[in-house]
């Protein structure tokens, strides 16, 4: 079996406790705002990007890797819905409307629901966890989320018994994304999940990163995030998740399936069509810096080789 390098960091590590302190603070919101029943009118609120976010630093979900800088995760991004070059996110996302922002979750469920922002961040307790970042293009980063596990969400729901798949869509406003005038992929974006992978808890509801709100070139205001596969596979600014009994087609496969299959597992043993996924290099160390090795599923293998039991990781990648 493989073996993970998941170990508990120093927290000088993360930052310094002082920093953190003073960047936190409470969020503003009532007792009992969460108004889960299907129907309920929410209150249509979502957090400014940037704000501070409560979060309690995870005991469980963390790294002896040093977090990447913030000015690096939030400058060098894969978005295409705001272009393809790594810096267009950043540059060409400030006029994505954030607020209002509702997330849709129906399907295969006893409850369907559509949550404001202010549910959405009520729903659990915020934790700040450390994870891999791992991309397809063979780059890495360390990012400090917040969020709390996906399944807390998919709880209260309800999933049903002949629930198997877990599809994620993404928002498509052609009016803030230029990226959509591209041909690249078919829009909006969509992903897909086993629907054991997505009640894994290290799945991750992220609403931040770095103790704030997710700015807009990383995905806000609510994204996914599975650190043992690709990036691609981490959906970003969703807006609707739907259970079904039948594997969903995401939009990478739709348009390249040789390259990029259902599970997006991070794998060294197997390269993509055109180059090696044997090694990484790692974002802030230099374009010329020595890369690292890739361990199988990113670094996870102790928490999630299991759910791949008796399968064939090379047939599916």
């Amino acid at each position: 079996m493989f073996k993970s390098r998941s170990q508990a960091p120093r927290p000088s590590e993360i930052t310094d406790e002082s920093v953190w302190r003073a960047r936190r603070r409470l969020l503003l919101h009532a007792p009992g705002a969460l108004a889960l029943a299907a129907g309920l009118p929410g209150r249509a609120q979502a957090v400014a990007v940037g704000q501070p976010l409560q979060a309690t630093p995870s005991q469980r979900w963390k790294l002896d890797d040093a977090p990447t800088s913030e000015a690096d995760i939030t400058s060098y991004n894969n978005f295409y819905e705001f272009g393809t070059g790594k810096e267009d996110p950043a540059r060409n996302s400030g006029a994505f409307r954030t607020e209002p922002w509702t997330l849709q979750i129906d399907g295969l469920v006893q409850k369907p629901l559509t949550l404001d922002m202010d549910q959405i961040l009520n729903l659990a307790p915020l934790e700040e966890r450390v994870y891999r970042l791992r991309c397809v293009e063979a780059w890495s980063m360390v990012v400090p989320w917040v969020g709390y596990s996906l399944s807390a969400l998919l709880k209260q729901a309800g999933p049903l018994g002949q629930a198997r798949f877990v599809r994620f869509e993404t928002a498509a406003d052609p009016e803030t994304m230029p990226g959509l005038r591209s041909r690249i992929l078919d829009w909006p974006y969509v992903e897909a999940l086993r629907l054991d992978e997505a009640m894994h808890p290290l799945t991750l509801l992220a609403t931040g990163l770095y103790g704030k709100a997710l700015p807009t070139q990383n995905g806000a205001p609510v994204r996914l995030i599975v650190p043992w596969k690709y990036g691609f596979k981490s959906a970003k600014s969703l807006v609707r998740i739907t259970l079904t009994d039948s594997m969903p087609q995401s939009s990478w496969m739709r348009v390249a399936p040789h390259e990029y299959g259902f599970y997006g597992n991070v794998n060294p043993e197997v390269p993509h069509p055109r180059w090696s996924q044997a090694t990484e290099r790692v974002i802030g160390s230099g374009f010329f810096a020595t890369k690292k090795p890739t361990l199988p599923f990113n670094g996870y293998a102790d928490d999630v080789a299991s759910l791949y039991a008796g399968m064939d990781l090379r047939r599916y990648y």
